[in-house]
């Protein structure tokens, strides 16, 4: 295994313990703020999902600047 894939196994692991870890967690922080606003319980859902998409977003990004 060299260093450039080794890199993206520890990057790859992060990411899936931080957004794994998050997703377990959701539903009970959803559940407190939906006591205070459910619509704002709604935003904490969307803001979670569209961040798994920003990070893969800003991974191709990092990658497309490394192959030019």
């Amino acid at each position: 295994m060299d260093r450039d894939t080794r890199n993206a196994a520890i990057g790859a692991l992060w990411v899936l313990l931080l957004f794994g870890i998050a997703a377990y967690y959701l539903p009970t922080v959803m559940l407190a703020v939906g006591r205070v606003s459910t619509i704002l319980a709604a935003v904490i859902a969307a803001v979670f999902m569209v961040a798994i998409f920003v990070v893969f977003w800003l991974r191709g990004r990092s990658q497309r600047k490394k192959d030019h």
